[in-house]
């Protein structure tokens, strides 16, 4: 199971609206066939292993051998046939489940599929570990919103740019490389339009100066107040998804649709889009995971509406002062014991900058 979860890595953020799942075909401790999820269209990850198993061993390899696999096989017709039908199909003759697809379309349905057809199957193999592979989809399946990342970097009293704008580089190279690594790991990257006006980033992941992923770039822009002539509009922008309230004008939606990007209209309240409900459009668009880098008014209202479900900060060993730009906007906390709390989950160093990931506890204003 670990194999195959080291194989699941390789498909996030190449998969969606599909889990990144992978798959190990072995006999004893010999490993006949690996695979993780293809992009959609794409086979499985259980076909992908069980056809590269076939083509270095043969089919006869099959017969009897086990198969490892991160989540529940399907047993439905999407896209793609039912992955038990291929399994049993093979002949193999045990199956190893990291843990039950919440899916409605499956929930238990492929393992009932198996066991009735004579094969043995164990589900809950690392299911922890399996869990947190596949949150993304688990997210979207069972609360109908992705998975939200919250990336920060920022000096040590948390200021992303200097009072002027200036923001590159707060951090070093060591730090921006994995930013790049969760980009690539992730359904759509979403900034705010206050970001995309100040930095006008293109949201690649990118190794050294090649692009490895292009993932969904999401916009935040209630009034498409963000030029057509942004990189975001010009870099592949059928990659990039605008979230926009009704009151943008008709002039600008049509302009913004002209570049091939998506336009997704989504209720207003005071102050701004309900980002809970753009999430939920998300989800219903088929997006599992979004990492969130900015900016600071973007931040706030995810955090103030407990929408945040990981936080990353990227703490540089400098000092901006009160000048500076805040990396997170005004919360609305009177008092401590409703500031949002959190839970550190790892600590680690980057060259001279820490990494910090944590969960937050609680929705920020409880207890109020």
């Amino acid at each position: 199971m670990r194999l195959a979860l080291a194989q699941a890595r390789r498909a996030l953020g190449r998969s969606f609206p599909n889990p990144a799942v992978g798959a190990v075909v072995f006999r004893g401790d010999r490993v006949l066939g690996r695979g993780f999820t293809q992009p959609p269209g794409g086979p499985h990850a259980e076909i992908v292993a069980l056809e590269r198993a076939v083509r270095r061993h043969g089919r006869a390899s099959l017969r009897g051998a086990s198969l490892a696999v991160t989540l529940e096989p399907c047993c439905h017709q999407g896209r793609t046939g039912p992955c038990t039908d291929a399994v049993l199909a093979a002949g193999v003759g045990r199956v190893f489940v990291g843990h039950v697809d919440p899916h409605p379309a499956v929930r238990g349905g492929g393992v009932r599929r198996l066991r009735r057809a004579g094969i043995p199957v164990r589900v809950g193999v690392l299911e922890e570990a399996c869990r947190v592979q596949h949150r993304g989809f688990l997210s979207r399946v069972e609360r109908g919103r992705p998975f939200v990342t919250l990336k920060l970097a920022a000096s040590l009293d948390g200021r992303i740019a200097t009072g002027r704008g200036e923001s590159r580089w707060i951090t070093g190279e060591r730090a921006r490389a994995h930013v790049h690594r969760l980009r690539a790991e992730s359904d759509a990257v979403m900034i705010g339009s206050a970001s995309a006006l100040a930095d006008d980033p293109e949201l690649t992941a990118r190794r050294g100066v090649r692009v490895v992923h292009r993932p969904v770039r999401v916009l935040v822009d209630s009034r498409l107040r963000v030029p057509t002539s942004a990189r975001l509009y010009r870099a592949d922008a059928t990659r990039t998804w605008v979230l926009c309230g009704r009151a943008a004008p008709p002039r600008r939606r049509r302009a913004v649709e002209a570049t091939g990007a998506r336009v997704l209209e989504v209720p207003m309240r005071p102050g701004g889009l309900r980002l809970d409900r753009a999430l939920e459009r998300l989800a219903a668009e088929g997006l599992g995971s979004v990492l969130v880098e900015g900016g600071g008014g973007l931040a706030a209202a995810l955090v103030r509406d407990g929408l945040v479900d990981e936080l990353v900060w990227l703490a540089a060993p400098r000092l901006l002062g009160a000048e500076g730009r805040p990396a997170i906007g005004p919360l609305g906390v009177g008092r401590l014991a409703a500031a949002p709390a959190l839970a550190i989950d790892r600590v680690r160093r980057l060259g001279p900058d820490l990494w910090i990931q944590a969960t937050p506890l609680r929705p920020a204003g409880a207890g109020r």
